[in-house]
């Protein structure tokens, strides 16, 4: 069902004017749905990745976690600010954006270059990564994906520690050509993968028949 599922309306526009406070020329790397223990390993990719302007927007997974992701930004004294204040260009220095905002997932896909998808660094199962694919987006996964194993099987690159996401964001934002192949893999798996509400309304309506006798 998750297949069928399609962004919002206002997606594009809404990341077109965030692209234009981020700095369009600066690569943006998105961590999505992060769950604890994760910014830190996220973070320490950051610090170890020469990446001139590199931006990076850490969107924790549940919004309770929004301060103490905040703490810890302010903990290891990087440079951030937080989607809802946003209004304007981001200050050149700055180097995190903390998505501290809830119901616009799929605008911080469509405004990144390349998305972590969190919840697969550790043993979470993984979070929901078909939103990026439906945007084209090219996507990173840890080892742990047991809740999207369907999804995740060809459609992302792995990396299980803080080195292999700096090396491969190294690779990856010097080569725009591979960042939409990679992305037109994964918007042909989700087109591959539609149907699965029509299906199912198809059953349910058959089950409600015979029920009824009719």
């Amino acid at each position: 069902l998750k297949f069928d599922a399609l962004p919002p309306s206002d997606t594009l526009t809404k990341a077109e004017q965030w692209r234009s406070w981020f700095g369009r020329q600066r690569p943006v790397f998105l961590a999505a749905s992060t769950r604890e223990g994760e910014e830190e390993l996220i973070l320490d990719a950051l610090a170890a990745t020469p990446i001139f302007d590199l931006l990076m927007v850490i969107v924790p997974r549940h919004p309770q976690r929004f301060g103490p992701v905040e703490a810890l930004l302010k903990r290891r004294g990087i440079a951030y600010e937080k989607r809802s204040q946003l209004s304007m260009e981001v200050e050149r220095g700055t180097q995190v954006i903390l998505g501290d905002s809830m119901g616009e997932m799929y605008a911080y896909y469509a405004s990144a270059d390349l998305c972590l998808i969190g919840g697969s660094l550790l043993p979470y199962g993984g979070q929901n990564l078909i939103e990026a694919m439906r945007l084209s987006k090219a996507v990173l996964l840890g080892a742990h994906t047991y809740n999207f194993e369907h999804a995740s099987n060809g459609a992302a690159l792995r990396v299980n520690s803080a080195q292999d996401i700096s090396a491969v964001l190294l690779t990856l934002m010097n080569q725009p050509d591979r960042l939409n192949e990679m992305g037109a893999k994964g918007l042909s798996l989700c087109e591959a993968s539609l149907g699965a509400t029509a299906k199912t309304q198809k059953l349910i309506t058959a089950i409600l028949k015979s029920k009824s006798g009719a």
